[in-house]
């Protein structure tokens, strides 16, 4: 019997001057899904059923950007992605463009299962989510008033500079606070393509898993950046960037999307590890730092043999994680 291991993760590049009380809420957040994996896992669920029940469950809390809680976009709406990977014979599901189905990666799932297809987006996603039955509601179900003020805030500085995640003060302070929010991002020297790495992770959510049987999967949902463009696609639904699994390990990436894109960074972990024998922990920090440029992003991983690993090169990452031998550790920071 192979072991156990669950890693999770809740978005890469945390503003450093997030709330103590929202780090503490995301983290309890964290903390009570990776346990629903724990808990499978130790039922003796498939890698395939945890990714996914663990994902619905970060999908279902607002605490972050997927499902309810996601990142709006310029016409004030709600487009999500997901996918989902069974290291298992590489099976695959994706979907883009998703704004009334309640767990976008549930439909990934039945894409995958379901389908003839690998990916699904927009109109043809939405037919199919009702043509299988799942649950879809109105896309108001996915916003929150908090991002509704942070819409306002990015559309009065006419761009997506800045973190949806700083709490609002009052309306009379928005122009105030996006500027102050902006000149603070621009003078850390976090940015990416000129833009505040804070937008490019607000929050995505992840996980990766192997069983006991030593099969592995992996799962990434999204709402995207905030005052996005209306069809934006990131990395989170492309199966090799975003997300992937084989033989030899799960991955589920998070940060700037256009990076992660351009790096296969998901995939390029597996490489590393097949090509160049590298063991997981060694391989992530190698993609981490070799193959992002001049990109910033993080990444969780689980290898076949019950391996757990992470890395970042931005500041922070939400994620948590467990193997069979009793560890547990959610964490934000180094």
């Amino acid at each position: 019997m192979a072991r156990w291991a669950i890693a999770i993760h809740g978005g890469a590049g945390v503003d450093p001057n997030l709330p103590e009380h929202r780090q503490e809420e995301a983290k309890r957040v964290l903390a009570r899904c990776l346990q629903v994996g724990v808990d499978l896992l130790r039922a003796g669920a498939t890698a395939l059923d945890v990714v996914e029940a663990v994902v619905r469950e970060l999908e279902t809390d607002p605490c972050f950007n997927s499902g309810r809680g996601s990142a709006l976009t310029r016409a004030g709406t709600v487009e999500m992605e997901a996918s989902i990977m069974d290291g298992r014979g590489r099976r695959c599901g994706a979907v883009s463009g998703v704004s009334t189905v309640r767990n976008p990666v549930s439909l990934a799932r039945r894409v995958m299962d379901k389908s003839p297809h690998s990916y699904l987006a927009f109109h043809g996603a939405e037919d199919f989510a009702r043509q299988q039955g799942l649950e879809v509601v109105d896309n108001s179900y996915f916003i929150t008033e908090e991002n509704i003020g942070m819409l306002k805030l990015a559309k009065e500085a006419n761009s997506i500079l800045f973190d949806y995640r700083i709490p609002l003060v009052g309306a009379d302070t928005c122009s105030a606070q996006a500027a102050a929010a902006a000149d603070n991002h621009n003078n850390n020297g976090m940015v990416m393509n000129g833009l505040p790495i804070s937008i490019y992770a607000p929050e995505t959510v992840g996980c990766a898993v192997v069983d006991c049987n030593g099969f592995t999967a992996a799962a990434t949902s999204t709402g995207g950046l905030m005052n996005k463009m209306t069809g934006r696609i990131g990395d989170s639904p492309l199966i090799g960037a975003g997300t992937y699994a084989c033989g030899h390990c799960a991955v589920s990436c998070t940060g700037e999307g256009e990076a992660i894109i351009r790096s296969t960074l998901a995939r390029d972990v597996a490489a590393v590890m097949e090509y160049k024998g590298l063991p997981l922990q060694e391989a992530v920090d190698f993609c981490v730092k070799e193959r992002l440029d001049e990109g910033f992003a993080g990444l969780i991983a689980v290898s076949g043999t019950g391996e757990v690993a992470y890395g970042f090169n931005c500041t922070g990452m939400f994620r948590g994680c467990a193997t069979e031998d009793g560890f547990m550790e959610v964490g934000i920071w180094e």
